[in-house]
């Protein structure tokens, strides 16, 4: 199942996309397609690519302003008639400073709503903690009716954009800023709400979303040299949860690490958690930002600090493999 024989962390081969730049050309694709497709934004055109939208289509085309929660209120508005809106903003924004209307004006009416949410862990670099979004998988998983992605890569992107032109209730993804590898060689598998298996392993189970899930392919790879066989899931759908693929292979491996550019408390850790404790209690570790306002710095700097590297993910599955 594993999509590359190496993906070694200075291999040249290992293709880097823009995954906004995606955002936006998968949004001129579905818009041609359908003509109740909207893009919304709040004055950040240009950041989220979606003025590739407005230039083909400028008559679907709303800039709110910076004015998130209007952002949403008018996106809510626009479904309530049928359309289909994709709104874009700063992940802090969408989750924090709209969280209300997020609530009431489209998950509670369950409306077809689709909030993008960029820039989203540290991927504001050195904007700062105001910037930064640790907490916005908590946020949104916590609202009724809402779905909630985090993407490995540009082709799940658009794969998972596709999808959501078709799928009931409302969708929060959140993505990245910079240029990420390009893990998957085809869509085929990638589907809303099933996880997807990298790699086959027998003494570990790595649970990632996002950038992490290259990183824990890296980590594996590690692993690999020690002779500890690790299975890596790409969670990319964290609401609602493939809980199947998660415990088959949980019960074969008996170890999970989850790793997650977010608070340890409230994102992929602690949904694996609540599965688990039901289901299938085991040994557990959860990496991620250690509910702490994050520095101001580059991001590669920042993910080092707060260990969200294949590094650290090699040292502490070779603790739990040990202990």
């Amino acid at each position: 199942m594993q999509e590359r024989k190496k993906l070694g962390k200075n291999d040249l081969s290992v293709k880097k996309t823009s995954i906004r730049k995606a955002y936006g050309e998968v949004l001129v694709e579905i818009g041609e397609d359908n003509k109740d497709i909207f893009s919304l934004e709040a004055d950040l055109g240009g950041v989220t690519y979606s003025c590739m939208f407005g230039k083909k289509f400028p008559e679907r085309y709303i800039n709110v302003g910076d004015a998130e929660q209007n952002l949403i209120g008018t996106a809510a508005g626009l479904a309530a008639t049928g359309k289909i809106p994709y709104a874009s903003t700063f992940a802090v924004f969408a989750s924090m400073r709209a969280a209300e209307q997020v609530r009431f004006a489209v998950a509670y009416n369950n409306l077809k709503v689709r909030i993008i949410g960029m820039y989203s862990g540290l991927n504001a670099g050195r904007n700062g903690p105001s910037h930064h979004c640790e907490g916005d998988i908590a946020v949104m998983r916590s609202i009724p009716n809402m779905t909630v992605i985090e993407p490995a890569d540009s082709l799940t992107l658009k794969k998972l954009i596709k999808e959501s032109v078709n799928y009931d209730g409302p969708i929060y993804i959140r993505i990245g800023r910079k240029e990420v590898p390009l893990i998957y060689s085809n869509s085929d598998r990638i589907k809303i709400g099933k996880a997807n298996i990298l790699r086959e392993g027998k003494d570990l189970t790595i649970i990632a979303c996002g950038l992490m899930v290259y990183e824990s392919l890296i980590a594996a790879e590690k692993l690999e040299e020690d002779e500890i066989s690790a299975e890596v899931i790409d969670l990319h759908t964290i609401k609602p949860l493939d809980s199947e693929t998660i415990l088959n292979s949980v019960k074969k491996t008996n170890k999970v690490i989850t790793v997650e550019e977010h608070n340890i408390f409230g994102g992929l850790g602690s949904t694996i958690a609540e599965l688990l404790s039901v289901k299938f209690p085991t040994k557990m570790n959860i990496i991620g930002i250690e509910d702490i306002f994050t520095d101001s710095d580059e991001e590669e700097i920042l993910r080092e600090k707060y260990g969200l590297t294949s590094d650290n993910i090699y040292k502490k599955a070779i603790k739990m493999i040990n202990d």
